[in-house]
């Protein structure tokens, strides 16, 4: 649809301990959000990080605040009608209580284990006042042209956004992989059929993706 586009919003970046990163050295991370401008009215794509003392101590968060980081793309948080995440973890959901009233859509499974896995994110993030979910089972057009499909991996709720614009759909797959280069991995793998890859894959290539965007990368993968 010529009438919608997507934006990357920047929300900061933190540091990746070396055991989380698989290589035995630390890694520098942006946190990342979209915007999705809609004739509808604007939607956002993950919110930023959140803060607690355990987590700036793990991660280092460098955060641009969720007001500014809209401002920097040219809105205010009263233009932002609705909002995604792609999982409920402290660095997607971060600035959902800024946004109360606003609804948030997730997958059900996410929402209960946000709700129910001690450690899975913050709890002042998910259950704050005014915080209004439409809860969702699997796929589901959320407004025309906008299309959410589970993509479990990272957390067993996450989903990723696909978003048909007049330059070609553009699929907002968040934290599905860490970096474009293991998405591009998995495409080939898929492709030669060696190992195993995420059963979703499909899916999202059946959709041709022109672009693939991240929550943790600046590169992004086209076909």
């Amino acid at each position: 649809m010529a009438d919608i586009t997507v934006r990357r919003v920047d929300f900061g970046y933190f540091v990746r301990p070396a055991g989380e990163t698989g290589t035995g050295s630390p890694r520098v991370e942006p946190a990342l959000g979209y915007l999705i401008d809609h004739p509808r009215g604007r939607l956002l794509v993950d919110t930023g990080m959140g803060s607690h003392p355990d987590v700036d101590a793990h991660y280092q968060p460098h955060r641009v605040p969720l007001a500014a980081a809209v401002a920097a793309a040219g809105i205010t948080l009263t233009d932002i009608r609705y909002v995604v995440n792609c999982h409920l973890h402290f660095d997607h959901c971060g600035g959902n209580p800024e946004l109360a009233g606003t609804p948030v859509f997730t997958q059900r499974s996410e929402l209960t284990t946000a709700r129910t896995v001690t450690g899975h994110t913050l709890p002042e993030l998910v259950d704050f006042a005014g915080a209004r979910y439409e809860e969702l089972d699997g796929e589901a057009e959320i407004l025309p042209g906008v299309l959410v499909v589970p993509t479990p991996g990272h957390t067993a709720g996450h989903q990723s956004v696909v978003v048909t614009t007049g330059d070609g759909t553009v699929i907002v797959a968040g934290q599905s992989h860490d970096h474009a280069t293991a998405f591009t991995g998995d495409v080939l793998a898929r492709r030669a059929g060696v190992g195993i890859t995420p059963a979703w894959l499909g899916r999202l290539l059946e959709l041709d993706p022109e672009r693939v965007v991240f929550a943790h990368d600046n590169a992004v993968w086209t076909p």
